[in-house]
């Protein structure tokens, strides 16, 4: 029989290792694909945190650099304008030195009025108000030059440099008339002194301008600027006095937009009746640059939609060559839209029974008058390439041609008798017999029926006042612009034209409205 084991050997046998079951395998897995994850994750995060960080320093250090570029920069603003103040104060003290001496001299001595007879004795008898501060003798003065015009846009500038306080002469100027008129004697000859303000408000901007800065800080004291502010509330507090916006005045508009600009007492509050009283009067030549100027430039597109659905089309193309929207609205098709509006009015007039004996001439002058307009469109703005205006031209002609042939002097018949001295036609016979000697030998004129309004666009439109049918204005340039720039000193021809409304131009004299 075999021995039997020792039990210590039996203790030191090591027992079998047993193998983990499939369900701890999956668990302990699944265990590490969580981790994986869960550190994947937030290895993310911070980098996605970190980057942020980043991100957020780099546009902080941006910002930072723009803020001390901006603070340099608005420092020397204020240095040049400390500079600016120094200097304007400077000028201001030694032109109050010498026309203090001026003046004084002027009244000891009793020195002659120079005589106007050419621009230098113009500018000399304009400083002599202006040394003075004699704002009624000088208004006085220059509505009575209205004739000179051209050289008063010159000379006047340079005169109110001369005041001691420009922007108060020019509104005690202006006074009489502006805001309200205060004239006891009115007539027609003498009432529309539009002409007259909007020329020394124009005259002011260049005089108002910052040595230093231009036309950025206007030389205007707190008070004076207070005193614009309101005349402007005046003015528009008188609006329902004059009948509204649809009946308000164009030199009065014109007036009243040009003083927001001169003095900068514009407000945002008011850009909707600023639209209006452009709208209204948008045949005047400076409306598209007084809206920009106003602040309007953002509305232009609808304000030339809405000349163009008021038959307004020339005006409109004015607009969009102001700003810049030639094309979004084209101006050919606006120009042969206008020329078709036209010839459907002058074609209407003919139709009219109130206008017999006269209807042609009537039908002739509208026509003549948006060709002539169109043209002007055609040479200002160098559309001929795609409008060529031969054949306009051709149909002035023809429409001109009746009214020149009328203006022939007619022959004088062989039978008449003729005097022996001259051989001009003798009188009638019998003319001597009769208590009336002088005996006409055309036919009595009809009397003149005037022909009733004519409107192309039948459909409602916003009520404002109505472009005149003929342009017969001209007005002085501007001297200045809303950017830093200034505009362009040349005068600015505008051609009559109309024929797409129902009213009559103003009598605005030739010399002066462009």
């Amino acid at each position: 029989m075999g021995s039997l084991a020792d039990p210590g050997e039996l203790d030191s046998v090591e027992p079998p290792q047993q193998q983990p079951s499939f369900d701890e395998f999956q668990r302990q897995t699944s265990l590490m694909t969580s981790c994986t994850l869960l550190w994947k994750e937030l290895s993310d995060h911070f980098t996605s945190l970190e980057q942020d960080i980043l991100k957020k320093s780099e546009a902080l250090k941006a910002k930072i650099q723009t803020l001390d570029s901006e603070t340099k920069a608005s420092l020397e603003v204020l240095e040049q304008r400390e500079t600016s103040m120094n200097v304007s104060l400077s000028i201001a003290l030694q032109k109050v030195v010498e026309n203090k001496k001026a003046a004084i001299l002027a009244f000891d001595e009793g020195v002659e009025q120079p005589e106007v007879d050419d621009s230098t004795g113009l500018l000399l008898k304009l400083k002599s108000f202006c040394v003075k501060m004699d704002s009624r003798s000088f208004w006085n003065f220059l509505t009575a030059k209205k004739k000179d015009l051209d050289s008063l846009r010159v000379e006047i500038p340079k005169a109110l440099g001369e005041c001691v306080d420009p922007p108060r002469f020019v509104l005690e100027s202006i006074s009489e008339v502006f805001p309200e008129d205060k004239r006891e004697e009115r007539n027609e000859r003498n009432n529309d002194l539009g002409w007259a303000c909007v020329l020394m408000l124009e005259s002011l901007i260049p005089v108002m301008m910052d040595p230093v800065l231009g036309n950025e800080r206007k030389l205007v004291t707190p008070s004076v600027k207070d005193k614009a502010n309101e005349i402007a509330e005046i003015w528009k507090r008188s609006l329902d006095e004059r009948g509204g916006i649809e009946n308000v005045k164009t030199p009065d508009v014109h007036t009243f937009l040009q003083h927001l600009v001169t003095f900068g007492v514009v407000k945002n509050e008011d850009f909707d009746l600023y639209r209006k009283l452009v709208v209204g009067s948008a045949w005047r030549k400076q409306m598209p640059k007084l809206a920009i100027s106003l602040g309007l430039g953002d509305k232009m597109p609808e304000m030339i939609e809405e000349l163009i659905s008021r038959g307004q089309q020339v005006d409109a193309v004015h607009f969009t060559y102001e700003v810049g929207l030639a094309d979004k609205f084209p101006p050919v098709p606006l120009l042969k839209a206008f020329l078709k509006d036209a010839k459907k009015a002058a074609a209407a007039i003919l139709e009219d029974p109130n206008n017999f004996g006269r209807a042609a001439h009537f039908a002739a002058k509208k026509e003549q008058s948006a060709i002539r307009s169109v043209l002007k469109c055609i040479e200002e703005y160098k559309l001929e390439a795609e409008f060529p205006p031969d054949n306009l031209k051709k149909q002035l002609e023809q429409l001109e041609k009746p009214k020149n042939e009328k203006k022939r002097p007619a022959a004088v018949p062989a039978n008449k008798r003729t005097r022996a001295n001259n051989g001009g036609p003798m009188p009638p016979a019998k003319a001597g017999r009769s208590t009336n000697a002088y005996v006409s030998s055309f036919p009595v004129a009809p009397a003149f029926v005037r022909s009733p309004p004519h409107t192309q666009y039948p459909q409602a439109v916003p009520a404002y006042a109505s472009p005149p049918a003929i342009y017969g204005s001209r007005s002085p340039p501007y001297p200045y612009s809303p950017e830093p720039a200034p505009y362009p000193g040349t005068p600015v021809n505008y051609s009559p034209y109309g024929g797409y409304c129902n009213g009559m131009a103003p009598a605005y004299q030739q010399a002066y409205y462009r």
